[in-house]
């Protein structure tokens, strides 16, 4: 089964209970772009995901694949853009039943396991794509030449506030010091 930009999901329906399917997720321009907009990306490029989802239990469904993305993002420091490839196995398991949620508390609603997510009647190849990459970027992407310079900032007539003078105990050091 190839889903196809328009419709990159796989129907409930159509799948057989007892083989399931395998996938190869084609990525439209249209589909590139939007993944890229979404997530923030300058480019995404040598986009693939191929695997399978096979029955797991009655009515279940686990989804296994191999995600592969070329990105570029700004870099964190510089806005120079940073290339990254990203390869990386996806484990999804689609369950009918409801996911349990942490028992954190009733403000944080994350799933003790985040490979479990609730089933629908499709299962959207290209969200699941989407998703996985996201978890796989670098949070902050740094050119291979760019560095940290110390600045300092200040009103007029104050002094500036330095990395040295922020440390919590840095003035009682200094009165210490004082009183020696």
């Amino acid at each position: 089964m190839r889903p196809n930009h328009a419709d990159p999901s796989l129907e409930l329906k159509h799948l057989v209970q007892n083989r399931g399917a395998t996938f190869d997720l084609a990525f439209s321009e249209a589909l590139i772009s939007e993944i890229a907009q979404q997530l923030d990306l300058m480019s995404l490029r040598k986009a693939k995901f191929t695997g399978t989802v096979i029955p797991i239990g009655k009515g279940d469904w686990g989804l296994s694949g191999t995600l592969g993305a070329t990105v570029e993002q700004p870099c964190s420091l510089t806005l120079v853009p940073v290339r990254t490839r990203i390869d990386a196995t996806v484990i999804r398991n689609f369950r009918r039943s409801p996911v349990k949620l942490s028992d954190a508390g009733s403000d944080n609603e994350i799933p003790d396991d985040d490979s479990e997510e609730q089933l629908e009647d499709i299962i959207d190849i290209a969200r699941v794509f989407s998703e996985a990459l996201s978890l796989e970027l670098p949070d902050y992407p740094r050119a291979e030449d760019a560095e940290i310079n110390s600045a300092e900032f200040g009103p007029p007539g104050v002094p500036p506030l330095t990395d040295d003078s922020a440390k919590p105990f840095a003035l009682l050091a200094g009165l210490k010091d004082k009183l020696e």
